[in-house]
């Protein structure tokens, strides 16, 4: 693997949610999820969020993955419509470190979705990619978001803050990092629930 040779294409599948490559007739979906004014407060999305966005966003997600450059990934349950979105990108194969993000969509919040797409992704990122270091940065205000983090594993670093310019104008991002093994720890405790449940152990 090389910085700007990420896998591709790519399904993962665990924790209740499969994680699979953005599509053109996803367009409409992605359009409803992404014009949300929640959204656009804590990235830098474009406000409002319309079909021409869209179109643009779905090819700059297809070229990213098509040269290797990031892995950008819709959350589903079961493969079908997109309930969000889980990213990894900015690899150092130098550090070992890259970044990650996720969003979910309005309606389908409060689902435990971006925690267990990002525990799944991190544990990919880890165990089949080999990387060490994987951060976050998260405005603190957007406590959505870092009570997702804090579920995964991911601890504040202490980094100073970096500046952001959003349609709602800049934000503070503070640098989150996952502590050594707990993204495989999230992941076994998933595989658990799933023994209790059915009665066999699952394969993520």
């Amino acid at each position: 693997m090389t910085a700007s040779r990420l896998p591709f294409p790519l399904t993962l599948t665990g924790g209740g949610v499969v994680l699979r490559e953005w599509r053109s007739d996803d367009l409409d979906d992605l359009v409803v999820m992404l014009d949300d004014p929640d959204i656009a407060r804590w990235t830098p999305m474009p406000s409002p969020f319309d079909v021409e966005a869209g179109i643009a966003y779905l090819k700059r997600a297809y070229q990213g993955r098509a040269t290797g450059q990031r892995i950008q990934l819709a959350i589903t349950a079961d493969g079908s419509v997109p309930l969000g979105e889980v990213l990894l990108f900015g690899v150092d194969l130098g550090l070992k470190e890259a970044e990650l993000g996720y969003l979910v969509g309005a309606p389908h919040r409060r689902r435990g979705l971006a925690a267990s797409a990002l525990s799944l992704l991190s544990a990919y990122a880890q165990s089949t990619l080999k990387l060490s270091r994987l951060l976050l940065r998260i405005d603190p205000g957007n406590l959505a978001s870092t009570a997702v983090a804090r579920r995964c594993g991911f601890r504040l670093t202490g980094e100073p803050a970096i500046l952001q310019e959003g349609p709602y104008g800049p934000t503070s991002l503070d640098t989150w990092e996952l502590v050594e093994g707990r993204a495989g720890t999230r992941m076994e405790r998933l595989r658990n629930v799933a023994a209790r449940r059915y009665g066999r152990r699952t394969q993520f």
